[in-house]
This record gives C-alpha cells, structure tokens and sequence, in this order.
C-alpha cells in the first residue's frame, strides 16, 4: 500500500521517464496510451478560464480595489517586466560570448509557412487586451481579455453597495472554490496524462535526435546555460535578498507544477498546480495568489524572452548578419514586448519570434533552423516561466508584509 502513497512529484518524474522509454522504444504502442494526454490536458483547459475568471475577481474584491489594487498592479508589472529584462540581458551576454550561430549550415529542416502566416505587431498584441464580445474571447480561451475584463469587473464590484456587492463577491468566491476542487481532482491524473503527452512527442520527435549532435547542440546549450543562470540564480537572489525568503525552500515547493509545465510546454495548464502550491505549500494568501499568478502566466514570460533574443541573434549570426549594439536594444525591447503577448500554449514562442525577425530585417525562413530542437528547449523555457511566475507571487506578498511558510 506504500506504494499509493508516492508523492506526486515523484509519480510525475516516474511517468515522464517511462514515457521516454515508451516512446522511443516503442512507438507503434503511443497511440494507444496518446488519448491519456488529450483528455488530461482538455481537462485542464476546460477549467481555465472560469478559474482566472473567478480567482481574479475575487482577489480584487478581497483587496478592496482602488489604492490597494493599484498598488499591487504596480507592483506586479514592476517584477514582470524587471525580471523579464534580466532574462533578456543574460540571453544576449550569452549568445553574444558563445556565438552558436558561427559556422553553422544554412540547411533548413523544417518549413515554417504555418508559423509564417501567423506573424503580428506589437500593435496587434495591445489591440487584443481590450475584448469586443467578453463571451466570444472565453470561448476561445484568450486569456489576456478575460484577464482585463475580470480586473475591471472586480473593481466596479468594491464600487456598487450593499446586498448586490455581497451577492457578487460571495459568488465568485464560492465560484472560485469550486474551481479549485475540479482542479485538485484534475490532477490526480496528472502521472497519467503526463506519460500520454511526452510518449507522443518522444515517438514523434525521435528521429531528430541527431540534430542534437552537431552543430545545433552548442545552440541549445547556449538557451540551457542562459535559462539556468536566470532561474538557479537571478531569481533565487530576488527571493533570498527582496523577499527575504529561502529560494529553494519554494523551489521544493514548486516540483509539482515545475514538472508539469516542463512535460507539457504550456504554463496556462499548468496554472492551476501553480496556484495549489503557491497558496498551500509556500502560505501565500489567496488575493495575492489569484491576482499575480493568472496574470503572470499570460504576461510573464521570462523564459520565453530569453529564448527570443537568443534565437533572433543565433539566426543572425547564421546569415553573417553583425548586429550593432542599437540593433541588438531593439531586439531586447521587442523581445519583452512579444513576450508579454506570447501565449501559453507550446511554441506560442515561435510565433512571437516572428515578431522579432521582422522588426530587426531577418528573414522569417531563419525560424526553419531551430525548430527541429524546438521541443525540449520550449519545454524548459516554459518550466522558467512558471518559476518565475511563483517568485512574484512569493515577492509580492513579503512587499505586503505576510510571513508566508518560507520566510527566513
């Protein structure tokens, strides 16, 4: 009976090994177990939006609204956006020192019309905040507008008196609870899932295995050593140093949704798991957690910067293209704007990319180059969003005074 007992970190790990060893060894099997994946993931979809919906309206009666709100929103776009420049920079220091894209072949792999067609504008990244049919960008799981309409429908909550601004708040409160159970019993399927989704990818994947050993390798090492500077330590000194808590104290915390956003590149599925642990394992309150947390899976993108503007200068260097230092501002700037608009479902990064080829002059073709080892990098990139995602979480309720469970 011990064996019931595993924790579910561990079972994760476990699932995710077996399905390596699944897909690779046995591929003509993945289709049978690939509907594990499917329904787990939908699953979690399907609870999404009424739980940001509901998480975010109901942190913004708890605060109050007004002044309170205001200062949390500023707080919080003060770590999004500083965190995510520090990414940034590391990216284009180590892109810069390792130079991945010198001497490689200019041989596509894959073709990129269906990412292609799909580029925007910075423009069109701000035009979406603002929903024109609330209901029409729920259906459709745009997380940004639901986002936006829930903070100005929680705000105008605080402003209504009486038995209707009780009615409301109870509503979504009770709303809220009730999306969390759903999403607890969600994830005791998470093993399975899990084992359904990365035994598809590794049998789908499996032949491209070789480009990891040539001269692509020292790209996606360049992505690793940069995302593990940011995520093992920037962060963790904001933690230790701002908030004044123990960093992997919460990274023990965090193993769970961690793996999960590795194993299934998308940190609006994980968001859910993150909520859990950040309110449960690391004692954050529940209004700070339902404010910052959906709010940063949607605009905080710290891993996904990174990777922009190390691809952006690797398909440059490939094309003999040498960026000036003005060039290469404009592609930190862009990055952090595309990645405020990326979304997260897996290789929203790829099209955001787009964004950044075209404002710096280079060819969207270059996208063919990365995305044979796109997989594995887009996995990790998103396990450092979702860190990042708690760390804000954890700094901004130490800014608001609370103890949590890992102060020093």
């Amino acid at each position: 009976m011990k064996i019931l007992k595993i924790k579910l970190h561990w079972q994760i790990l476990i699932a995710l090994v077996l399905a390596v060893l699944f897909g690779y060894f046995v591929p003509q099997g993945v289709k049978y177990v690939t509907w594990m994946g499917e329904i787990f993931l939908t699953s979690l979809k399907m609870v999404i939006v009424p739980l940001i919906l509901s998480s975010i309206i109901s942190g913004v009666t708890s605060m109050g609204g007004g002044n309170n709100l205001g200062r949390m929103g500023a707080k919080t776009m003060i770590y999004y956006i500083s965190t995510s420049i520090l990414a940034i920079l590391t990216g284009l220091l180590m892109v810069n020192i390792i130079k991945p894209g010198v001497g490689v072949e200019m041989g596509f792999t894959e073709n990129v019309a269906e990412i292609a067609k799909n580029t925007g504008s910075v423009n069109d990244i701000l035009m979406r905040i603002v929903p024109p049919n609330i209901f029409d960008a729920m259906a459709k799981g745009d997380i940004l507008p639901v986002i936006f309409f829930a903070i100005i429908f929680g705000v105008f909550i605080t402003q209504v008196k009486g038995k209707y601004k009780e009615t409301l708040t109870t509503f979504f409160e009770a709303v809220f609870e009730v999306m969390m159970k759903m999403t607890m019993f969600i994830i005791k399927f998470t093993p399975l899932g899990i084992f359904g989704i990365v035994s598809h990818e590794v049998s789908k994947n499996a032949h491209q295995l070789t480009n990891l050993a040539g001269s692509m390798a020292i790209y996606m090492i360049t992505v690793f050593l940069a995302l593990g500077i940011h995520a093992f330590i920037t962060l963790p000194l904001i933690l230790r140093f701002v908030a004044k808590v123990k960093p992997y104290a919460h990274m023990r915390n965090m193993v769970t949704p961690l793996l999960t956003a590795f194993s299934t590149a998308s940190s609006s599925a994980t968001l859910p798991l993150t909520m859990e642990a950040v309110e449960h394992k690391s004692g954050v309150s529940n209004p700070i957690t339902s404010f910052t947390l959906p709010l940063g899976a949607t605009i905080n993108m710290d891993g996904t910067a990174l990777y922009e503007c190390v691809a952006a200068i690797f398909i440059a260097q490939v094309y003999g293209v040498d960026f000036t230092f003005s060039q290469q501002i404009l592609v930190v700037v862009t990055a952090l704007l595309a990645s405020i608009g990326a979304a997260g479902i897996p290789m929203a990064g790829l099209v955001m990319l787009t964004i950044i080829l075209s404002a710096a002059g280079l060819p969207l073709e270059g996208i063919g180059l990365i995305l044979a080892v796109d997989l594995l990098l887009d996995m990790t990139r998103t396990s450092v969003n979702v860190w990042s995602d708690s760390c804000a979480a954890v700094t901004i309720a130490r800014s608001e005074k609370e103890k949590t469970n890992i102060a020093i």
